[in-house]
């Protein structure tokens, strides 16, 4: 195999960077093509990966970003022309067949998928005989639009837009996340991943600073540099765009994730609403997926040859026109099955009055038709269920917030920031895949207020590992109660016999997430904090999780690739 640097030329003219690996194999051949702001060179491992199946392989930095010249601006349209215009170069090659795979993870997936949703409307050199009236708006000839599009989608940790990165499906701001991307990544040509973590060092303080708006001002003294789009990241708040549109592909898509990883819901819901065949492999795993050196050793799956598996099966046909996929249980190195069926049946007479007894009998569970999956309910009011420590009422102080970095708790109940509730041990193991929920009944006295579910598993040591995390914002007349749901996410995790859950309710998640002020402002422009006091219902509240009724135990790549 043989790999060279060549220029991909784009509509405005632009010369994207891009590495060409090339197998020493029959030709035309198949294509797979990474477009990423990280570096290509960090994917050549991969590119040579791919050609020894007999792929060729092209790993390209976007526009703006280390060989490429231009302006780099996350999110924005020409991420959607440029792919569209290396995607119809690729086709026009010697060496190709003519099918193509868009690869990408976290921001490279985002380039992958809007190539493959947006790419009709995208770029690609018209020529000089083309008819003026038959270019589009952004300058795509009408008839050479259709080359853009590539002919199926591999998503891995989706970063599916500048909102969806910023925000949790909630409202609540990523604060800590974002600000390590930015300090990273934003308004420069290459990346320095460890900026954050030197700026906080000098200025340990430095995510307190207030507004948020404004955080980059501070931020620049330690970096040396400014960041002008940081006031930008917070002003979009459009979401779900690339998930709606992908209800309209007919194009084959592997989604694959991490339940750690803080894009776990935004994959399920790719994958849950595109409208081609879709597979969904979601394993212990955070970010960095099968990379993380913390990654379960019982957990491991070789992604690189699950994905030229997949790849060979989507180009070939050979896809059921279906969307299922595979949940870890955690890291006990069983996968299970997960496929889109009926939606749950609405609740009986008889369903409800089994709801309402569960403070007498402890969890219960409802399935839904043809589910594998079950709803079991753990009141908050009930001995069998989960028992209240202390904190029904506590104070939710910005000055004083429940940080996310630390899993400790309080060990009474004087002065109260959260609530805290402990279920008795598990009598037997428990397998959980699916989305989880807790509904809770709480008031808080002022007119904007975080509510921030945090769910941990304790082994029979004492061993805190977290299991699930929500956060919700809503606004209202203070003192006024009401009932609210707080998504948990998607779990996959066996639970031994034995295991406690420890659930707390908290009013803010600092540094992960940006504080509520409080005060009904903006928590972006908000400059001014005040104190909220909190009561939570626990005859109102419940915590649902989504137990394994039926198991039914899968090898990971057959499930994806059949």
């Amino acid at each position: 195999m043989n790999t060279r640097a060549v220029y991909v030329p784009t509509p405005d003219g632009t010369a994207l960077a891009t590495d060409v690996c090339l197998p020493d194999a029959p030709r035309p051949l198949p294509a797979v093509v990474i477009r990423t702001p990280y570096g290509r060179e960090a994917h050549r491992a991969e590119l040579r990966g791919w050609a020894s199946h007999g792929f060729a392989a092209l790993a390209q930095d976007v526009r703006g970003r280390h060989g490429s010249p231009g302006e780099w601006h996350p999110y924005r349209d020409h991420e959607r022309a440029d792919g569209a215009a290396t995607v119809a170069w690729m086709r026009a090659q010697a060496w190709s067949n003519g099918e193509v795979v868009a690869v990408g993870a976290s921001y490279a997936a985002y380039c992958a998928l809007v190539t493959a949703l947006a790419a009709p409307e995208a770029a690609c050199d018209a020529g000089p005989d083309a008819d003026p009236g038959d270019v589009h708006r952004d300058g795509t000839p009408d008839n050479l639009r259709r080359d853009g599009v590539p002919d199926a989608v591999i998503a891995a940790v989706p970063a599916l837009g500048l909102t969806e990165t910023a925000r949790e499906p909630g409202g609540p701001e990523r604060l800590w996340a974002r600000a390590g991307w930015w300090a990273a990544h934003g308004d420069r040509r290459d990346s320095d991943p460890d900026a954050l973590a030197r700026a906080l060092a000098d200025d340990p303080r430095l995510l307190e600073h207030l507004p948020v708006a404004r955080l980059a001002e501070r931020l620049a003294e330690s970096l040396g540099r400014e960041l002008p789009s940081w006031p930008g990241l917070w002003a979009d708040r459009a979401r779900g765009r690339l998930v709606a549109l992908g209800s309209t592909a007919r194009l084959p898509l592997l989604a694959v994730g991490g339940t750690r990883d803080p894009f776990a819901e935004d994959t399920v819901a790719l994958w849950r609403g595109w409208g081609g065949p879709s597979r969904l492999l979601l394993g212990p795993w955070g970010h960095r997926l099968t990379a993380d050196p913390a990654a379960p050793t019982r957990a491991r799956v070789n992604l690189g040859a699950l994905y030229v598996r997949w790849a060979r099966a989507a180009l070939a046909g050979r896809l059921e026109p279906t969307r299922h996929g595979a949940i870890a249980l955690g890291d006990s190195g069983r996968w299970h099955s997960t496929r889109l069926r009926s939606t749950p049946r609405p609740a009986s007479t008889q369903d409800a009055t089994a709801q309402d007894a569960t403070a007498q009998e402890g969890p219960e569970w409802r399935a839904g038709v043809d589910r594998p999956e079950a709803e079991w309910s753990w009141s908050f009011d009930s001995p069998t269920g989960l028992r209240l420590l202390h904190g029904a009422e506590f104070n939710a102080d910005p000055d004083r917030p429940v940080r996310s970095d630390d899993l400790a708790v309080p060990a009474d109940g004087e002065r109260a920031d959260r609530c805290l509730l402990l279920s008795p041990p598990l009598p037997r193991p428990l397998d959980l895949a699916g989305a989880a929920v807790a509904r809770i009944n709480v008031t808080a006295d002022t007119p904007c207020a975080d509510w921030v579910v945090r769910l941990t598993a304790l082994d029979p040591t004492g061993r805190a590992d977290p299991l699930a995390f929500g956060i919700v914002r809503r606004t209202g007349p203070p003192g006024e109660a009401a009932d609210i749901s707080v998504p948990l996410g998607t779990l996959g995790r066996r639970l031994p016999a034995g295991t406690r859950l420890r659930a707390e309710i908290a009013g803010h998640h600092f540094p992960a997430h940006a504080r509520n002020p409080h005060t009904g402002e903006d928590p972006v422009t908000a400059t001014r904090l005040a104190p909220s006091r909190r009561t939570v219902n626990p005859r109102g509240s419940a915590l649902h999780l989504p137990v394994v009724a039926r198991r039914r135990y899968v090898e990971p790549a057959p499930e994806i690739c059949r």
